[in-house]
């Protein structure tokens, strides 16, 4: 039988493991019941379409209801924490389509940013990688982003306390990472760490390895791309476009 997660195109080069999987229209998450929220959430990112498109950003914050609700956020979590509802596909890559731009504010969608984290550096970022696919010799760009937990340092939370007495813990950081398919066949791969905090750097300050990626998150990336020149790829901090 055919894999269900094949038939998506976000998924062409992999889909790392979740406690569940949540197919999208536009992109697909997966979520982390631990943690309660995701831990990835893949994206093919086209500014083409996005140039085209009118729709004005929605802001209808919501639950995702498909997640059971013991592990699932609420919109109460975030009143009065201090922390944004931060997108991890951002709501300016899904601008074609009202139900595509509706999409992106599911809870499901969102880890606890602080505020100068994500309406400064971490925006920049996103429009830095919607500027990479619009380069002449990109075909395609697919995006995965997530959020890294490091309980070497003090972990946040926010919300109400279940009946186990567990919140909603706040990412110590976040990760992207970008692959794109080049008009001469070839694939590159960028990664980006970045602290949830006010940050002054410039993104290249920001820039790792893929591989690094994978260690700091838990997950395999790019699963179905295999041999030498993957592992190699993967190694590489690639200059900034």
């Amino acid at each position: 039988m055919q894999d269900v997660f094949s038939l998506k195109p976000e998924t062409r080069y992999g889909c790392p493991a979740a406690d569940q999987i949540l197919i999208n229209r536009f992109y697909v998450t997966g979520y982390s019941y631990y943690f309660r929220q995701a831990k990835w959430a893949l994206e093919i990112v086209d500014p083409d379409k996005q140039l085209m498109g009118d729709v004005q950003r929605l802001n209808n914050f919501r639950p995702d209801f498909r997640i059971p609700k013991r592990f699932r956020a609420d919109l109460s979590d975030y009143r009065h924490s201090g922390f944004d509802r931060g997108h991890l596909v951002a709501s300016e890559n899904m601008s074609d389509e009202v139900m595509q731009n509706s999409e992106t504010f599911l809870l499901s969608n969102m880890s606890p940013q602080t505020p100068e984290f994500n309406r400064q550096k971490w925006r920049e970022l996103e429009h830095a990688v919607r500027k990479l696919d619009q380069k002449k010799d990109v075909l395609e760009t697919y995006v995965i982003t997530g959020p890294i937990f490091d309980f070497s340092v003090s972990i946040r939370m926010i919300g109400e306390k279940d009946k186990n007495g567990i919140s909603i813990p706040v990412p110590s950081h976040f990760f992207k990472c970008i692959l794109t398919e080049e008009i001469n066949g070839q694939l590159k791969m960028w990664a980006f760490e970045m602290e949830n905090a006010d940050l002054n750097g410039e993104l290249a300050d920001y820039r790792v390895t893929t591989a690094y990626i994978e260690q700091r998150a838990g997950i395999f990336l790019w699963d179905k791309l295999t041999g030498p020149e993957i592992e190699e790829e993967k190694s590489k901090a690639r200059k900034m476009w």
